[in-house]
């Protein structure tokens, strides 16, 4: 399967296999919005805004494959539970951001990496799939100074210690620090390719988008290279319609597939 999207002159086509969704979740005010922002155009927004909800999506070209990563950026007062309970089941990597400097914060990454957990493995004995859950636990504002500080490290690690998919790091979205490698490791522990980080490919605009077919002249304006990305100016968030609709195709799927085994076996 096939999903067609369209970004200035050109119609790109990602495989379905190769569509990603990274959920970004934590309390008010704690940065998410400017580490996605940091990830997505490298600047960070000194004035606040608050988030209700935000959809980003970005396309890549990786050595001649497509991918496509939607990212979802979550509001910090999840007025609507249910809503925040679908974008966890078409979730595909999470990052779960508290404030160094705010305890309440870190309590909120806690109960909402329990609710992750409790969600995906609904869905996981549903579908019978592998139980890897890459996700980040991510300490922001770590510029802060030691002397603001309301969470040790100590304590934060003890939320992925014996978990391999699962890592902790302390940022700084506004100093751009341990942004990069954040996403690199996450992304590694999705089995993603690596060029999907930040740092490891080219950005360019949208006006070069027919750089993204494979066609030689697509290329004279932009210098060779293995990986590049483009950030998808009009992207809209997938109606909940469909969200439900892509669950309920990833359980029959699923169910297929394991109906297919049973009779190889046999």
């Amino acid at each position: 399967m096939m999903k067609t999207l369209s970004s200035g002159n050109c119609t790109l086509s990602v495989p379905a296999k190769n569509s990603y969704r990274m959920v970004v979740l934590g309390a008010s005010r704690v940065g998410k919005s400017s580490i996605v922002s940091r990830f997505l155009n490298g600047r960070f927004e000194d004035q606040y805004t608050p988030t209700i909800e935000d959809f980003h999506r970005k396309v890549y070209n990786i050595r001649g494959d497509m991918y496509q990563l939607d990212i979802l950026d979550t509001s910090g007062n999840h007025p609507f539970p249910a809503m925040r309970r679908l974008s966890i089941l078409t979730g595909d990597v999470f990052i779960l951001v508290f404030s160094l400097d705010n305890r309440e914060s870190f309590d909120e990454v806690k109960r909402l990496q329990k609710q992750i957990l409790e969600v995906k493995s609904c869905l996981k004995n549903k579908t019978k799939e592998a139980a890897e859950l890459p996700m980040v636990i991510c300490g922001n504002k770590n510029d802060h100074g030691e002397l603001c500080r309301q969470v040790p490290t100590t304590e934060a690690e003890l939320l992925v210690s014996g978990d391999e998919n699962c890592a902790y790091f302390e940022v700084s979205a506004k100093k751009n620090t341990n942004v990069d490698e954040m996403f690199y490791v996450l992304f590694s522990m999705a089995k993603l390719p690596h060029e999907m980080s930040p740092a490891l490919h080219r950005k360019i605009s949208v006006q070069y988008g027919d750089a993204f077919h494979p066609r030689p002249f697509c290329m004279r304006r932009i210098k060779e290279v293995d990986a590049y990305g483009m950030v998808s100016p009009f992207a809209r968030r997938p109606s909940v319609n469909s969200d439900l609709k892509y669950i309920k195709a990833k359980v029959l799927r699923e169910g297929q597939a394991r109906e297919r085994d049973k009779c190889t076996i046999q």
